[in-house]
């Protein structure tokens, strides 16, 4: 068998389409590795071995007679548990569902990986009902960032469980959601690279809610080529999703290498700048360099949308609202079984009324209306995905203040692109001096995942941060 080190998607379809690897012995290292890391690690909730088994065997036989569904037929991945797959809990990463019923259907995203052929390892853990962006859950363990042996570190959120399968290569990649950061967080954290896409790009039909105004799944991967290849399949108009069917039509990125001389990236003055660590904020800055190289013009700006984007925040939360919403059922009923810094945020909702809820709901809207104006001559925004790299659980994890001020801080950023409509990537641009990573996000125009990939690619390409990869000797 090829040897695998911390493969992309790219190399491993083409590891599959030579003969050179079996979906079946792929699929076998990674439950192997599953199996030696994930008991430290925990990444899985469930593991679906006999499920993956099968679903690589079928495929070899499908590759062998060539019938070649898509680039990842036989590849591996994971899935966020709070996707529906036919037969499987999806417990929302909470105790309150963990014995629930399979579920009847799969969802579109997960059916059309399944329908590419892709075999699933299994379903991850996460933040309780994704509300929260440093990635703790009190009661099925916060999944251990590979970056560090020594010391449990966030994962970031609420994708935790995704993002440490794909940092430590216990998943060449997973899908994750996104409502505040929930893919860019982890990525930034573990690495590796997260696409949000723009809201109503990808269905969330068979998909767990917290704010069905934000809900975004978005690839969670080891290069910018391995996001669109997961972009290119799940993405696109699906009927049981309306919100799908109301966006422009778009293709498949199909050139990820198309000149992209002459594009503006600009670094706002404005908001994502506040509380940042040094050594983030220096590693950040360096990157307009970079593209300054690439023949991208580069500049800093200012956007009073940015200063009325946090005022706004420091209003009441909409997701709040939502959350409570979908959730208060559970809530009234079985409130002692709620990780209490997850209850405590959607109570919030309760307090907001009609009134006040259409009133922000207005001001978000028009805010994102003029956004999107003031970004028409700007191909993408230059910022930090968080403000700080990955702190020691110990430090925040006692559903106190500390808690609530760093995962605050870890949403701050991120939460940008949800709340005014965009798209947005998270990509590696360096390491601290203790050999933590840090993330790069550009922001990009709302429906414009296309150029957003392209700079993204030219930026990896120039670099060689993605090329890191944490040491697993000492968890073995």
């Amino acid at each position: 068998m090829a040897r695998l080190e911390f493969p992309t998607l790219i190399e491993l379809s083409a590891l599959l389409r030579r003969g050179e690897l079996s979906p079946v012995e792929l699929t076998e290292h990674y439950l192997d590795r599953i199996g030696q890391y994930n008991p430290t690690l925990n990444a899985y909730i469930e593991v679906t071995a006999e499920r993956a088994r099968a679903t690589a065997h079928a495929a070899e036989a499908s590759l062998a007679a060539g019938d070649i569904r898509s680039p990842l037929h036989g590849v591996p991945l994971a899935l966020k548990d709070l996707i529906d797959v036919q037969g499987l809990t999806t417990s929302g990463g909470s105790r309150i569902f963990q014995n629930a019923p399979g579920a009847v259907r799969d969802a579109t995203v997960a059916r059309r990986l399944f329908d590419a052929g892709t075999v699933l390892l299994g379903k991850t853990h996460m933040v309780e009902f994704a509300y929260g962006g440093a990635g703790i859950n009190h009661h099925h363990g916060t999944p251990w960032n590979p970056w560090d042996a020594s010391t449990p570190r966030l994962p970031g959120g609420s994708s935790s469980g995704s993002g440490v399968a794909v940092a430590a290569d216990l998943a060449p990649a997973a899908l994750g959601s996104d409502t505040g950061g929930s893919v860019r967080i982890p990525a930034a954290f573990g690495g590796f690279v997260g696409l949000k896409p723009t809201y109503g790009r990808v269905s969330n039909a068979g998909v767990m809610p917290l704010d069905p105004r934000l809900d975004s799944v978005g690839p969670m991967c080891r290069s910018v080529a391995d996001a669109m290849l997961l972009y290119n399949i799940i993405s696109g108009p699906d009927a049981d999703d309306a919100k799908t069917l109301k966006q422009p039509i778009q293709g498949p990125v199909d050139d990820l290498h198309a000149e992209i001389a002459g594009c503006r990236v600009c670094i706002p003055r404005e908001y994502f700048w506040d509380e940042v660590d040094p050594e983030v904020e220096a590693s950040v800055r360096a990157t307009a360099q970079v593209f300054a190289d690439l023949g991208v013009y580069v500049d800093e700006i200012s956007m009073d949308e940015l200063n009325r984007l946090a005022e706004l925040r420091e209003e009441k939360s909409l997701t709040a609202a939502e959350a409570y919403a979908h959730f208060e059922r559970e809530l009234t009923e079985r409130i002692d079984d709620f990780d209490p810094i997850v209850s405590r945020r959607m109570l919030d909702g309760r307090e907001i009324s009609a009134a006040d809820y259409l009133r922000l709901l207005r001001l978000w809207q028009e805010l994102c209306r003029d956004t999107w104006r003031a970004m028409e001559d700007v191909d993408a925004l230059l910022t930090p995905t968080t403000p700080i790299p990955p702190a020691p659980v110990a430090e925040i994890d006692d559903s106190g203040s500390e808690y609530f001020r760093v995962n605050g801080l870890c949403l701050r950023n991120t939460s940008a692109a949800n709340l005014l409509g965009l798209c947005a990537i998270s990509l590696p641009c360096g390491f601290t001096d203790n050999g933590l990573p840090i993330g790069l996000q550009l922001i990009g125009r709302p429906f414009e995942e296309h150029r957003l990939l392209r700079l993204a690619q030219a930026f990896e390409s120039a670099t060689e941060w993605h090329q890191w990869h944490p040491d697993l000797g000492d968890f073995e």
